[in-house]
């Protein structure tokens, strides 16, 4: 297979080059959308045959053959199709013929270097990565959007946790003569806004919030004001620490409470997915308003009995913290064993008196014998005149032979 890939602009008439213009005479089979149909055919040769680029995939790539030429919008290579059919069909033939980008076009117009500009696409894309560059607290960002994902709608997720620090530009129609529009903007005004599609954005700011390496205990809203009933802030961070949560994918936090544990995950290692469980209905609340307050998005919490939640179809934890069991250890243990990854992990904290097995690390001790999870020597720390915490940690019995694999 061979192919034969031209990134266009959005102009009425886009502008092709001579070279390009004579592979398409000479072409038989042209793909792209709809769109670029509409902006190319007064170039097609009489006969061509066009196969339209919709989902699902396969069915397009079940009429290639031969030579095929592809129109892309900008920079195929860019979050484009180049990159598909790179991806489906490795051994083919590439031949390619970029544009500029629309964030290239719109840097461009506002005169702006953008060698410092972390990309991000929401085009057809969830918000994890959009979420990491704002907690990683980059400085300019630029924005491929959606239907879904929309100047305002990024702007008000912005607000919500509270990355008001940003300035919004945003390019309409770009590459288009009669309709591209410049706007430059407060994160307030885009909120309240409609903007014609296509568009993008690059946002320009910052932070200014401290970053913390311990979020400070007091700062957390707590339940019914209990300083207990949070994970410390030193704890908080050898846990984090025992989960080794750097190479990791995916954190259960098993009865969040305040959420402590997950937002100082969520800040610390931006890029981990995070599933967070709490049984007490009122703790939904304290989630929602610590997230928010320290800048946390992205994290997904359940409320409800963990022994009864539908889990089958929650991504597969590598590292599993367990903040609170109600009696119910051994069974929560097990239900975990059961999706934990071969290399996981389960950390849970044990308060503990002097020379007394609590029954939590009796339990932890237990459950780890009945399943076959390889328990680490814990960590016993004191702080100030609290009773003693010992760290608890295990591993899934399939760790070792994923090392060795």
């Amino acid at each position: 297979m061979k192919f034969y890939v031209i990134g266009i602009s959005d102009a009425p008439r886009p502008y092709l080059p001579p070279e390009v213009i004579k592979i398409i005479c000479q072409g038989r089979i042209f793909s792209g959308g709809k769109r670029h149909y509409r902006l190319v055919a007064p170039y097609l040769p009489e006969g061509a045959k066009w196969i339209d680029i919709t989902t699902p995939l396969d069915a397009v790539f079940e009429q290639y053959h031969d030579e095929v030429i592809v129109f892309a919008s900008g920079d195929p290579l860019f979050f484009g199709y180049a990159n598909t059919i790179k991806r489906r069909m490795p051994d083919a033939e590439i031949i390619l013929f970029p544009s500029f980008n629309s964030l290239q076009l719109l840097a461009h117009r506002l005169v702006m270097p953008y060698n410092d500009m972390r990309i991000v696409s929401l085009t057809g894309r969830p918000w994890p990565e959009f979420d990491k560059a704002l907690i990683e607290r980059a400085g300019k960002i630029g924005v491929l959007t959606d239907h879904e994902h929309t100047p305002a709608n990024i702007a008000s997720r912005m607000l919500e946790y509270g990355y008001n620090g940003y300035q919004m530009h945003v390019g309409e129609h770009l590459g288009n003569p009669q309709e591209e529009r410049i706007s430059t903007m407060s994160l307030e005004d885009a909120a309240e806004r409609e903007f014609d599609y296509p568009n993008c954005l690059i946002l320009v700011g910052n932070d200014p919030r401290p970053r913390y390496f311990g979020i400070p205990d007091s700062e957390f809203d707590l339940l019914n004001g209990r300083e207990k009933m949070i994970t410390k802030s030193p704890i908080r961070l050898l846990s984090l620490q025992a989960m080794e949560l750097p190479p990791k994918s995916v954190l259960w936090d098993i009865g969040f409470c305040t959420g402590s544990v997950s937002i100082e995950a969520r800040l610390r290692f931006p890029h981990l997915h995070v599933e967070a469980f709490e049984v007490r209905p009122e703790c939904e609340t304290l989630m929602q308003d610590n997230s928010r307050r320290f800048g946390a998005p992205g994290i997904n919490y359940h409320i409800g009995d963990f022994l009864e939640m539908d889990i089958e179809n929650l991504p597969r934890p590598d590292a599993v913290f367990i903040g609170g069991h109600g009696g119910h250890l051994k069974e929560i243990m097990a239900r975990v064993l059961a999706v934990l990854a071969d290399d996981g992990c389960i950390v849970m904290n044990s308060v503990t008196s002097p020379m007394v097995y609590t029954d939590s690390h009796k339990l932890f001790d237990e459950a780890c014998a009945e399943l076959g999870l390889t328990p680490e020597q814990p960590l016993r720390i004191i702080l100030n005149d609290n009773n003693p915490i010992e760290i608890l940690k295990c591993k899934n019995k399939n760790y070792e032979l994923h090392e060795h694999d």
